[in-house]
C-alpha cells in the first residue's frame, strides 16, 4: 500500500471516514492505509445544490461524510439517478452519469464525485441556453 500525503492550511477542513478535522496551523497528513476523505474545497453546501447534478453530487458526498447513513443515502442516490437518466437527453451527461453510477455501485463514491463534478460546466451551459430561450420567449409574448 502506497501512502498518501495531504497538506492543509490552518483552518482548512478535511472529512475523514465521517469525521471532520480542522487543524489550527498548517499541517501535513500522511495516510498509511486506505481511507475515505474529502477536502473542504470539494464539499458543496446544501444551499449550493441549485441544479440536478449538484443535488446528485450532494447526495453522493453525504455517503462519504455520514457513513453511518450510507445505505439510506444510497437509496436516495438511486432514485435521483433514475430520475436524471429518464429526464436528460445530453449524451455526454448521460454517459458521465452511467459512469458515476457504476462507481457508486462499486463503492468508489469519491471517484464518482470527480466524474459528476466534471459534468457541472456542461450542465451550466445547457441550463444557460434554456434560460436564454425562456427569456426570449417572454420578450416575444
Amino acid at each position: 500500500m502506497k501512502s498518501l500525503r495531504i497538506s492543509l492550511r490552518a483552518g482548512e477542513r478535511i472529512y475523514v471516514n465521517g469525521a471532520v478535522l480542522q487543524p489550527d496551523r498548517k499541517v501535513s497528513l500522511e495516510f498509511l492505509n486506505d481511507v475515505v476523505f474529502l477536502l473542504e474545497s470539494h464539499v458543496i453546501q446544501a444551499e449550493e445544490t441549485t441544479t440536478p447534478l449538484r443535488q446528485l453530487y450532494f447526495i453522493a458526498q453525504t455517503m462519504l461524510m455520514e457513513p453511518s447513513n450510507a445505505s439510506a443515502t444510497l437509496k436516495l442516490f438511486e432514485a435521483s439517478y433514475a430520475l436524471l437518466q429518464s429526464s436528460l437527453e445530453n449524451d455526454e451527461i448521460l454517459t458521465g452519469l452511467a459512469k458515476a453510477w457504476d462507481l457508486v455501485a462499486a463503492d468508489r463514491v469519491y471517484e464518482a464525485l470527480k466524474v459528476i463534478r466534471v459534468l457541472f460546466p456542461l450542465e451550466a451551459a445547457i441550463l444557460g441556453k434554456q434560460a436564454a430561450r425562456n427569456n426570449s420567449a417572454l420578450e416575444i409574448a
